[in-house]
This record gives C-alpha cells, sequence and structure tokens, in this order.
C-alpha cells in the first residue's frame, strides 16, 4: 500500500477554487507517479452528493471542497494505486469482485433512469389493473369433489352407498373405483375450486357449468342428493368448500400495483441491456465443454 508521502502536491483550497471556476481540466492533486484527480472530477463527485451529505463535509463551499478532496477523492486514488502495485486486479477473487461491483452498479443505473416506484403515473396504474382484473376482483369459488358416472343408475347407487359412509376416506376409493374422469379420480375427484362458468383454478380443467349451479344448492360439506346430468354422463358431486368473493378497488391495490410495474419495468430494462451486451460482447459460447469442467474435490458438495 502507498503512504501518505506519496500523495504529492495536493494544491490548496483556493487553487481548488480557482480551478472549478476557470478551467474544469486543471489538476487539483498529483497521487504518486501517476495519479492524478481533476477540478471536473472533484466537481462531478461533490454535485452527485445529496446536500445533506456534502454539509458533513463543513460550512463553507471551500471547506467542503478541501475535506471532500483529502478525506474522500486523495484516500481512494491512493487505495487503487495500492491496489495496482499489488497487482490485485489479477488475482481471480479480486477480479470477480470488480466485476461484481461494476454489475451492481449497472444495474443501480437502469434502476435510477427507470425512476422511483412512487413516479408511476395514476393512468398506468389503471391500466395495469384494469389489465389483470382477475387478480383484484375474483367471484365466488366452490371447492368440488366429483364422481363422473356412466348412468344415472351408476351415481344413484353411489349417493346410496355415501349416505351410510360419507367420509372423504370413502368418497375416494368411489372415485378411484367409478369415476370416468381419470384425470381426477386418483385424487378424489378433486376439482379444486371452481367459479360459476366451470372454469377451475387447476390448469386446463374445465367443467359444464350445471356441476356448480348444482353445488349452489348445498352448503359447505354436503353432497348434491341427487345426481347431475353432465352432457349424457351423470356427477356425484360434493361441495367441500366455499372461498368468498374478493373485490379490491384499484385504490386499495395502488402500492401493489406500482412495485408490479416498477419490477417489471427494471427487467425489461435489463434483460434489453443484456441482449444488446451479448451482441455486442459475447464472441463464443459453448456450453457442453462444462460438462468436462470437474469440481474440486472440496466442492463436491455443489455438484
Amino acid at each position: 500500500m502507498l503512504s501518505s508521502a506519496q500523495a504529492t502536491n495536493v494544491q490548496k483550497p483556493g487553487s481548488a477554487t480557482a480551478d472549478m471556476a476557470g478551467d474544469r481540466e486543471t489538476i487539483v492533486a498529483r497521487i504518486g507517479p501517476n495519479g492524478t484527480i481533476h477540478a471536473r472530477e472533484l466537481e462531478a463527485e461533490l454535485r452527485s452528493l445529496p446536500p445533506f451529505q456534502r454539509d458533513t463535509f463543513g460550512s463553507t463551499p471551500e471547506v467542503i471542497r478541501r475535506h471532500f478532496l483529502v478525506e474522500v477523492l486523495v484516500p481512494r486514488v491512493l487505495l487503487a494505486l495500492g491496489a495496482d502495485s499489488r497487482e490485485l486486479a489479477s488475482q481471480a477473487r479480486t477480479a470477480y469482485e470488480i466485476e461484481r461491483a461494476r454489475s451492481s452498479a449497472t444495474l443501480r443505473a437502469v434502476r435510477e433512469r427507470i425512476g422511483p416506484a412512487a413516479a408511476i403515473s395514476a393512468p398506468d396504474i389503471q391500466r395495469y389493473y384494469d389489465e389483470n382484473r382477475a387478480r383484484y376482483d375474483t367471484p365466488e369459488r366452490y371447492q368440488l369433489w366429483r364422481i363422473l358416472c356412466p348412468t344415472r343408475e351408476v351415481a344413484v347407487s353411489i349417493l346410496e352407498q355415501l349416505k351410510r359412509d360419507s367420509s372423504p376416506k370413502r368418497f375416494s376409493e368411489l372415485a378411484r373405483d367409478n369415476s370416468l374422469d381419470k384425470a381426477t379420480s386418483l385424487r378424489d375427484g378433486n376439482l379444486g375450486f371452481l367459479t360459476t362458468d366451470g372454469s377451475s383454478n387447476e390448469p386446463g380443467l374445465r367443467v359444464d357449468p350445471a356441476i356448480v349451479h348444482a353445488a349452489e344448492s348445498v352448503r359447505d360439506g354436503e353432497i348434491v342428493p341427487t345426481p347431475v346430468a353432465e352432457a349424457r354422463y351423470f356427477s356425484v358431486v360434493w361441495r367441500r368448500g366455499t372461498i368468498p368473493a374478493n373485490r379490491r378497488t384499484v385504490e386499495a391495490v395502488a402500492a401493489q400495483i406500482r412495485d408490479a410495474i416498477w419490477k417489471a419495468r427494471v427487467k425489461q430494462s435489463t434483460d434489453a441491456l443484456l441482449i444488446a451486451l451479448r451482441a455486442a460482447k459475447l464472441r463464443d459460447y459453448n456450453d457442453a465443454v462444462l460438462e468436462n469442467v470437474e469440481f474440486p474435490e472440496d466442492d463436491a458438495g455443489l455438484r
């Protein structure tokens, strides 16, 4: 590490003031054989600080400039020169940390360019709300179990058996042995949570709305007492539970929407930047070679 004695010719406050008022390319400090700080660099650094932080360096512009130069910029250059003298940048761990710091700074710059979530406008919030209404304005939904039977007679027979034993275990057994719906027969005939149009929260599952309308005639935990016609088949339907309607206004979810929009914008900008950098900088990529890279024995747990 370089000593403070190697920081030569740090100019006095009056000189820095004259430099900033005149030629902004003037050097305000020479440090070691190659280290320099220009007036424009000092000015740019000071402008990047919030006022309350600048005030911690002094009560007048002249004092602030002097203290910031001596307490912040000069030590920064000294440390950089010391790192160069020890060739730290050539060490793997240091190189990784430098690249990580650069990537983090790039992401911070992306976020600063987008601005804070609080700046997202009311029209943008309303537009997002309208496009995603189902997230914030959901109708009542019913959890239903169903045994799909080939005939009304089979459905009646199953209902009679359930009158003697209406436990979940027995319903599951009857669904497994009798239901024509093989996609649900092995999971108790569980159709998930259904809305009145027959759509389910289970991906790709939709049933005849008649099943839901029949379930509306009974309470949670009750089995519909008669077979429900479903196309040319008949179903035994058990209403297991209900999720009430959830209606949230745009005002109630504005903060949540702002956060979602902001994150989406950050991701979009970051992805676009990565695509552009890949096109400009990535010359060769062959991930098949990674299969031949062996982990050291101590890192075997990372495999």
